[in-house]
């Protein structure tokens, strides 16, 4: 098969590829962390050894999934109508599918947290058309991930090759300025980087679990300040009488749905003007990965008040949206930072993404991580002014993570009492 003629094509929906094929190049390990997981993959790494090309195998990551994609698009919540045309790229070798790209034709910004709008708008008063681009990227998702997905049983470097260049190719059919892949792994940014794609760093904020046993473990590593501090703001979030409740699989019932939406629209007004998921995904996603999804829910005087909706990975919690309907001292951070420690500990997983931006995650254990994108620039100049921007913000984006890392609030040395 490795030297068969390689096929590319893009298509205008998840849907053309089946949840078979797309899953098989998306999650290829996700067979074997089930096996081992009694089939739900928590506390599992994806077990797989390195090849010669320097890319892992993903562990499962349920953002590219295709119920996860599918229902962003089913839901109409990334679509046409909304900026983003789905032209996913799908490589194939004798008509089987080999690999793929969930990338969108946009003909806007929105829903990316890798900023480029500065480039858009000094392009077009320059007289250029910076939209439509294609965009590499799971929609308004800021979560690292596989982004060129191949499956099991072929030549990897191979397909991806073809896939990277796939997109350049993609990028001049679709009269597009650009492409950008965002929130990519650092091996598939060195790739793209050999087919012209300029890199791109920036800074999110991450929990690691060092083996901890209970959340006290992890208080333990803390700088007394911090451990104090962190033990007033669990006690005082939840004052009012408010508990505390884990929602995952048939527990999440539509009511349950229905309130996190409502706290979803209420808070995502406010922050964006308008959000961006309809109130359908979240019914698909409770039909077709409800054991991928932890809700934390507040609850206040018998009814539901905030919660947090996280996606669960083989390796990662990824924390996305909170909203609530009523605001009391430090109950942000308890539903979206402590309560995503707390599961990752009792379930074996290896880290939490709390999603994008916020420095005031380092006094809470999440530490500065970078996240990686590549951008192709299809005019020569704008190209060159692009990547002698990039040059200057890789070099800040590294000494501010340098900087941030200092104020952790870990304890510096043995002679500071537990």
């Amino acid at each position: 098969m490795a030297s068969s003629e390689i096929t590319l094509e893009a298509v205008p929906s998840i849907g053309e590829v089946s949840p078979e094929d797309w899953d098989a190049c998306a999650n290829p390990g996700k067979a074997l962390n089930e096996k081992a997981c009694n089939g739900h993959g928590l506390g599992t790494s994806s077990g797989f050894p390195g090849d010669s090309f320097g890319l892992l195998k993903p562990a499962y990551n349920p953002f590219v999934s295709h119920a996860f994609l599918s229902a962003v698009e089913k839901s109409g919540s990334a679509t046409i109508r909304t900026g983003w045309g789905s032209r996913h790229l799908v490589a194939k070798i004798e008509g089987r599918v080999a690999g793929v790209v969930p990338c969108y034709l946009k003909s806007h910004s929105q829903g990316e947290y890798v900023f480029d709008r500065g480039w858009a708008d000094a392009y077009e008063r320059a007289g250029g058309r910076y939209y439509p681009k294609l965009q590499v990227a799971v929609p308004f998702t800021p979560a690292t991930g596989p982004r060129l997905l191949v499956r099991d049983g072929v030549d990897r470097e191979r397909i991806m090759e073809a896939l990277a260049s796939g997109l350049v190719a993609l990028c001049g059919v679709s009269k597009a300025s650009s492409v950008h892949v965002t929130f990519a792994r650092e091996a598939e940014w060195k790739l793209l980087a050999r087919h012209g794609f300029l890199q791109r760093t920036d800074q999110q904020f991450h929990w690691h679990n060092e083996g901890f046993a209970t959340f006290d473990d992890f208080l333990a590593t803390l700088n007394s300040r911090h451990r104090k501090s962190i033990k007033r703001e669990r006690r005082d979030a939840l004052a009012a009488g408010i508990s505390i409740h884990w929602l995952t699989g048939k527990d999440i019932t539509e009511d349950a749905w229905d309130a996190f939406f409502e706290f979803y629209m209420e808070t995502g007004s406010r922050k964006w003007g308008r959000p961006y998921l309809t109130r359908e995904f979240f019914s698909l996603i409770g039909d077709t990965m409800s054991e991928d999804v932890l809700l934390v829910m507040a609850r206040r005087n018998d009814r539901w008040i905030a919660g947090a909706i996280n996606f669960i990975g083989s390796e990662t919690l990824f924390g996305r949206n909170w909203g609530a309907v009523e605001h009391h001292p430090f109950l942000h951070f308890e539903v979206c930072y402590y309560q995503a420690i707390d599961f990752a500990i009792k379930h074996g997983l290896a880290h939490v993404e709390a999603g994008a931006q916020g420095e005031h995650k380092i006094a809470r254990g999440y530490l500065p991580r970078t996240t990686h994108s590549a951008h192709f620039i299809a005019d020569p100049g704008l190209r060159r002014a692009i990547d002698d921007y990039l040059k200057r913000e890789r070099a800040y984006v590294a000494e501010a993570g340098r900087e941030l890392a200092e104020f952790g609030p870990f304890r510096k040395g043995i002679d500071e009492a537990p």
